[in-house]
């Protein structure tokens, strides 16, 4: 493998703070179940519900290494490809006459596989991030990868054979805000009907926690006062966008930090919540719903954050 190749490869590897619930093997196992009968996967959802997080955990499962590609709209099918980068020069120096002095040189467009199709001629994972966030055009491309098993190389390629067998072990794992989301656009009919999609919502209440435990070190029923309060603001309907599990994790982790509990006669643990919170869940400028979130937040506080811990 050329060193650009190695410099675009992760090794699969468990993260140390992973949080494997029911929940989210139950998911694992159905994603990796469908790899196996050789169709991509596509974990698709609102931001916070650990899409990307989830793919990698899934790509690590596989065991083979990773090739990681993020969406913008700036990606074109050469990005994803290769292109034509700098010259190669050559040049021969003939002697074989003593007198006789003859030169030849020759200079080239240096081709430079990208990362699609380093993962396609190796067989390793590729995880596209965001897919839709590329322009659709730039992942025609994949049709025929994902379809047919082969990579159309661009004219230029300079290689005498412009198609590439995709190498059987090869896999590719998506992921996708909804398509209401700012800079999403909608994906092809022909491509999403390529892969298998997974809608993820908001994690369940145990799983909540123990990420919450796991990110910020803070006791299992501290934890889970907090993702009452979080949980409750997201089904109350009182803020413009719902608060994902990153609240609690940071509502926790400022806790950690000032060594204090999550008890509704704290004053500051309150203020952390009413910032976090309605900062997580306006739009910049939005001082309406910001009160509103705000005033949500204290009655949730009063009813699940109680010193002895009962909720009620």
């Amino acid at each position: 493998m050329d060193l650009e190749d190695i410099t675009t490869v992760l090794e699969p590897a468990p993260f140390p703070d992973f949080v494997e619930t029911r929940y989210i093997r139950d998911i694992t196992d159905r994603a990796l179940t469908y790899i196996r009968a050789g169709f991509p996967v596509h974990f698709r959802g609102v931001s916070g519900t650990g899409k990307t997080t989830l793919a990698l955990h899934v790509a690590g499962k596989i065991g083979r290494p990773v090739v990681m590609l993020h969406g913008d709209e700036e990606t074109s099918g050469s990005d994803l490809v290769g292109g034509s980068y700098g010259y190669r020069f050559k040049k021969v120096v003939d002697r074989f006459v003593t007198k006789v002095l003859k030169m030849e040189e020759d200079m080239v467009r240096r081709w430079v596989d990208s990362r699609l199709t380093i993962a396609c001629k190796h067989g390793f994972t590729l995880l596209y991030d965001e897919f839709t966030r590329s322009r659709p055009e730039a992942n025609n491309v994949l049709l025929s990868v994902l379809g047919e098993k082969i990579l159309d190389f661009p004219g230029g390629h300079g290689a005498s054979e412009q198609y590439l067998k995709v190498d059987p072990n090869f896999t590719a794992i998506f992921t996708s805000n909804p398509e209401e989301y700012a800079g999403v656009y909608r994906s092809q009919d022909a491509l999403r009907d390529r892969m298998i999609t997974m809608d993820l919502d908001h994690f369940d209440f145990e799983t909540e926690v123990a990420i919450t435990e796991a990110k910020a070190g803070l006791p299992r029923d501290e934890c889970g006062k907090i993702a009452n309060v979080v949980r409750g603001l997201r089904e109350s309907g009182q803020c413009e966008f719902a608060p994902t599990v990153r609240a609690s994790v940071m509502i926790a982790k400022t806790l950690k930090m000032l060594g204090r509990r999550p008890e509704k006669s704290d004053a500051l643990f309150a203020q952390v919540c009413r910032d976090i919170l309605a900062s997580e869940t306006s739009r910049v400028g939005s001082k309406t719903n910001q009160e509103r979130v705000k005033k949500t937040v204290t009655d949730l506080i009063d009813a699940h954050c109680r010193a002895a811990g009962r909720e009620e």
